[in-house]
């Protein structure tokens, strides 16, 4: 089993382009609801604001490499890698409209129940990079724990405020 082959530069550049693009116009428009946030009450072990922009970059730079990964798997089945990036590209837009819906809209139990909605999405996924390429899956185990946490303190503003 393979788990990194040749690298085709053009395609892992447009890979992590669309995912860091996503995260990236996801962040500019939701900039406008950090006002709302940022006097909002927050659970215990909230980071400073500083770290979420590092750590957003990091995963879907992580995410961009994964699903390149899962597109050049040529000796995989077609339907399977399909249906792996089909997920992939669902989550994506379940990640964008999620900061939108906390900060811009300060709707915390909806975006509590999206983030949700996100995790599971993310373990499908997983679970089907896996089978298409192991080390696409076990690169997104940091965004599993980052998006478990984020869960986590979405649940705590809505608890708060």
């Amino acid at each position: 089993m393979t788990l990194v082959h040749n690298i085709e530069y053009k395609k892992l550049g447009i890979s992590c382009a669309v995912s860091l693009g996503t995260g990236t116009l996801s962040g500019i428009i939701s900039a406008f609801g950090m006002g709302s946030f940022d006097s909002a009450a927050k659970p215990p072990l909230t980071p400073p604001s500083w770290l979420f922009p590092v750590v957003w970059t990091i995963l879907f730079l992580l995410m961009g490499i994964s699903s390149y990964l899962v597109y050049t798997a040529y000796d995989k089945d077609h339907d399977l890698r399909n249906a792996a990036l089909t997920i992939y590209a669902a989550q994506l837009v379940v990640n964008f409209f999620w900061p939108v819906i906390f900060f811009n809209l300060s709707a915390y139990l909806l975006s509590f129940i999206w983030i949700v909605l996100l995790l599971v999405m993310i373990i499908v996924m997983f679970r089907l990079f896996r089978r298409v390429n192991e080390l696409s899956a076990y690169l997104q185990i940091p965004y599993i724990i980052w998006v478990s946490f984020a869960a986590y303190l979405n649940f705590g503003v809505f608890i708060l405020n």
